[in-house]
């Protein structure tokens, strides 16, 4: 019998309000507990509070700058909802049948996930300063990720998402799928602004 849940569906969604457009319940309870191992297993083994996980900045690889990793993380679930709707809008319907067809189920579950691994990539100094641990430095997140997520029996259409979302996924190495896509493109919107902002935040200093 699998050990009852540290943090419900609904403390999930508290960091994560788009989980509840998910209309597949079944689903949206199997992000929940994925996000639920990433809390309680990360850190070195430690696990993150909520408060934590929501102090964690984006990225290690921009330097100062005040977004978060919660922060990006909806950030890029909600600019993929917005992109979907979008080429829904412009490609289907009417004479044009559907030209471009997007599971939002799958599409608002990998952009949720795609980052669930990196709980586990973060680790803390002894100053409290976040870091990437030992555990990052042998498995990157799209691999971690994946991995929770097969064993809490997320669909493999959004595990590619996990899978594929950063340079593992680039051709020729595989093909994206269109909600694999989307994503990546939307969490390089955040994560080149990210970078721009450090290089500016560099520069006054």
């Amino acid at each position: 019998m699998a050990e009852p849940m540290k943090y419900t569906t609904n403390e999930i969604a508290q960091l994560f309000p788009e989980l509840m457009q998910i209309k597949d319940s079944s689903l949206r309870d199997k992000v929940a507990a994925v996000w639920n191992e990433a809390l309680t297993t990360g850190c070195g083994g430690k696990g993150w509070s909520i408060d934590e996980l929501r102090a964690v900045p984006f990225t290690l690889l921009a330097g100062d700058i005040s977004m978060t990793f919660i922060d990006h993380l909806n950030s890029c679930c909600k600019q993929c909802i917005a992109i979907a709707k979008v080429l829904d809008e412009c490609f289907n319907g009417g004479s044009k049948g559907t030209q471009i067809s997007i599971n939002l189920d799958h599409l608002i579950a990998g952009s949720l996930l795609a980052d669930c691994g990196k709980p586990l990539e973060f680790d803390k100094d002894a100053s409290g300063k976040v870091i990437k641990g030992h555990f990052g430095d042998m498995l990157r997140h799209p691999f971690s990720g994946v991995a929770m997520c097969y064993k809490h029996g997320i669909p493999a259409e959004v595990m590619h998402i996990v899978a594929t979302h950063s340079f593992e996924g680039d051709p020729p190495k595989v093909t994206r799928s269109i909600e694999s896509i989307i994503f990546h493109h939307a969490d390089f919107v955040d994560f080149d602004i990210a970078k721009y902002l450090g290089a500016m935040a560099a520069k006054k200093k």
